[in-house]
């Protein structure tokens, strides 16, 4: 990060009260993830929030950075009232284009702030996926970050803007914040902060794929948060330590969706390196893992710390559910994601194999998700947490959360099938 970005982030911790300040004007929580970090700004202002892990600085030219609820909410506050002098009409679908970390976590929380529809979008598009997902989603605006890796995305956008004309405002995260790109530290730095409204909703992509975006409102959110929750409740002392990036369903709901909601802390390791993902194991905090079912054998040879109180490994559908052997995990819970339409959690394995055999028997939070099971082993599902619906370019559409979805297909996969590399 250049030097503006460490100044907007020191003042943001200096002034740290202002977002309290912020909660207490408002009407109180009135829906979104965002709402969640004001409360939890005002409840508990120096609890940890956001965490990098991992050489941010290798990968991105900026150093991680940790942020109490306070200074997150300040930073957020700052973000969206700067979004708001983009004079967009209220509702706009902007676009998220980060490989993960904290400030994708602001980026989103502002943009919601702003009274806008954050979209979240994978980091590995290419310059024609980008182009692709910024026409079918009809986006005004996208957020991102200078430099990623060997990538610079802002530079990608640029020339993506050149061929789309409803695309009016790109912004990003230094360094590297090409000319016409609004650099983001700046806006971090003007003063005033803005109070979060109701959330709109979000909108994801079905298998990352640009042409098929899907609409979630928030009460959706919430609600397979809530369900998630329900398989093993988080409390605000535990930190989540998440090997997922949080443009889909599956990280949005066992990472940042599931820390704001209680008001916990979220670190994320993301570029994944093992000398950065041991030493943020072994910090002194309750911590709850997330990892995605594919690099479950590399974790069995890691001994974990007994900081790592729970486990949560996160299959997609369909998937083998089978276990390391000799992997000697703390409490375990796993979750199967069906697309970006339902996540379900149950307290290990065995318990999730037998809630999709014999869905009809499971104590599952029918209130939220409810399951059955077709003959030829495929799933239906309904529920508020899998009211989604497809994105088009004209209005948002409102999702029926009475109306069964099926899966079409087993979710399971036999023992003698190829390994589900989406994991």
């Amino acid at each position: 990060m250049g030097g503006g970005g460490l100044s907007a982030f020191a003042v943001a911790e200096r002034t740290a009260d202002a977002a309290a300040d912020a909660f207490a004007r408002a009407e109180g929580p009135r829906g979104g993830l965002a709402a969640c970090l004001f409360a939890a700004a005002h409840a508990a202002p120096q609890r940890t929030a956001l965490r990098d892990s991992g050489d941010r600085a290798g990968w991105c030219g900026r150093p991680p950075i940790v942020w109490t609820y306070a200074a997150a909410a300040e930073i957020v506050g700052r973000l969206a009232r700067g979004i708001g002098g983009w004079r967009l009409p209220a509702g706009s679908r902007i676009g998220l284009w980060f490989s993960g970390g904290a400030e994708a976590a602001l980026a989103h929380l502002a943009v919601e702030t702003a009274g806008h529809l954050p979209c979240a979008m994978p980091a590995s598009w290419d310059d024609e996926q980008l182009a692709a997902g910024i026409e079918t989603a009809g986006l005004v605006g996208v957020l991102t970050e200078g430099r990623r890796g060997e990538r610079r995305p802002a530079e990608d956008l640029t020339r993506a803007a050149m061929r789309q004309f409803n695309l009016r405002y790109l912004a990003a995260f230094g360094p590297g914040v090409p000319d016409g790109v609004i650099s983001l530290d700046a806006m971090a730095l003007e003063r005033g902060v803005a109070a979060p409204g109701p959330s709109l909703g979000l909108v994801t992509f079905e298998g990352g794929e640009p042409d098929r975006p899907v609409y979630r409102p928030a009460a959706a959110l919430a609600a397979a948060i809530a369900a998630h929750l329900d398989a093993l409740p988080l409390t605000a002392d535990e930190r989540i330590l998440t090997l997922l990036p949080a443009h889909d369903l599956r990280g949005l709901v066992t990472g940042l969706g599931a820390a704001l909601t209680v008001g916990a802390g979220l670190e994320t390791v993301i570029p994944f390196d093992e000398a950065g993902f041991r030493a943020a194991l072994l910090r002194p905090v309750p911590t709850r893992l997330v990892a995605p079912a594919r690099i479950e054998p590399a974790l069995a040879a890691l001994p974990l710390p007994w900081t790592v109180r729970a486990l949560n490994v996160v299959h997609r559908a369909p998937a083998h559910l089978r276990a390391t052997p000799g992997f000697a995990a703390p409490q375990r819970f796993d979750s199967l994601t069906l697309g970006e339409e339902a996540v379900i959690t149950r307290p290990g394995l065995r318990d999730l194999a037998a809630t999709l055999a014999f869905p009809d028997r499971a104590p599952l939070p029918r209130a939220l998700l409810a399951l059955a099971r077709g003959a030829d082993g495929s799933l239906a599902y309904r529920g508020p947490a899998c009211a989604v619906a497809p994105l088009h370019r004209g209005d948002v559409p409102e999702p029926d959360a009475d109306t069964w979805r099926e899966t079409g297909r087993p979710v399971l996969l036999a023992q003698g099938d190829p390994d589900n590399a989406a994991g």
